[in-house]
């Protein structure tokens, strides 16, 4: 009856251990999915920011090139 007992309790506590590997497998795959995100929204944010800043030379240049009549 020890011996039933003792290898029920075992099968019992293996199976949490393998509960909570596959539980932190899933936070560390959520975890980089966050991290791909966040970087793609860098680069566009970063994209966004040299769209604006080209413009704004592009408006300058413009200026400077303009006859002082206007």
């Amino acid at each position: 009856m020890t011996r039933i007992f003792t290898f029920a309790l075992t099968i019992f506590l293996l199976g949490c251990g393998v509960e909570t590997a596959g539980t932190a497998a899933t936070v560390a795959t959520l975890k980089a999915q966050e991290a791909r995100q966040g970087q793609e929204a860098k680069e566009k944010v970063v994209d966004q920011i040299d769209a604006a800043n080209k413009q704004a030379e592009q408006r300058l240049n413009e200026a400077d090139n303009k006859p002082a009549g206007y």
